[in-house]
């Protein structure tokens, strides 16, 4: 787990070359923020969270539960959900405005962009 990285993941990287093409200037994981969103773009009090399907339990093909430990990852799993949810509603609260990103949302793209695409067995 140790090269599992949290910032500057391919998708996460496709997203902002895609925005800073089109002329969109950001900021990236600002620590004053609840969650360290991803992208944050501060003149518009907006945030862009790019969520991996895996680590956040995304209710998709490509999010599956491990065979082995299933105990830890379950807990690891909901766990991250729960901290998720409550980031969201305090960067709401904040007056933040929040898109989430997933990782199966942008496979198509990432598989142009990086040569790769998680898909399910």
């Amino acid at each position: 787990m140790r090269a599992i990285r949290n910032r500057n993941t391919k998708p996460e990287i496709l997203v902002r070359k895609l925005l800073h093409s089109r002329g969109f200037r950001f900021r990236l994981n600002v620590k004053t923020l609840p969650a360290k969103p991803d992208i944050v773009f501060p003149k518009y009090r907006a945030v862009i969270l790019v969520n991996g399907c895996f680590w956040h339990g995304h209710d998709c093909p490509v999010f599956r539960w491990p065979k082995t430990r299933t105990e830890f990852w379950k807990e690891k799993i909901t766990g991250n959900q729960q901290r998720d949810k409550r980031n969201l509603m305090n960067l709401q609260a904040a007056g933040w405005r929040v898109l989430t990103l997933w990782e199966c949302a942008l496979g198509g793209a990432i598989q142009i962009a990086f040569g790769y695409y998680c898909r399910p067995d």
